[in-house]
């Protein structure tokens, strides 16, 4: 897993910080800020994709990094296993959540 799990979460921290400066830069344009403003911001649908792609990144990152933890702290197999199922079943309700969320827009 090394290389690749080294390399999938430096880009995918890259995307995330990417879209961190994308919607700061739109959330500092005139006007104020609220509701309309930030569901203007998600509205467009170029948007919606880029944080869509920003979510599964997200959740890639997450569950590499979380997935390094269990392997790495915790020896007994059976709870390993345990822990990263309730982990995986924790970020993909998470990821559905916020698709949700996104797309209610």
């Amino acid at each position: 897993y090394g290389s690749r799990d080294w390399l999938s979460q430096r880009v995918t921290a890259l995307l995330m910080a990417l879209f961190t400066l994308v919607l700061v830069v739109q959330v500092l344009m005139p006007g104020a800020v609220g509701y309309y403003k930030w569901a203007g911001i998600f509205s467009a649908q170029w948007m919606k994709l880029l944080t869509y792609v920003v979510i599964v990144s997200l959740i890639w990152h997450a569950w590499v990094g979380m997935r390094d933890i269990w392997m790495d702290y915790v020896q007994p197999v059976g709870v390993r296993l345990v822990l990263q199922v309730v982990t995986l079943a924790w970020l993909i309700g998470c990821a559905g959540w916020a698709l949700q969320v996104l797309w209610r827009l």
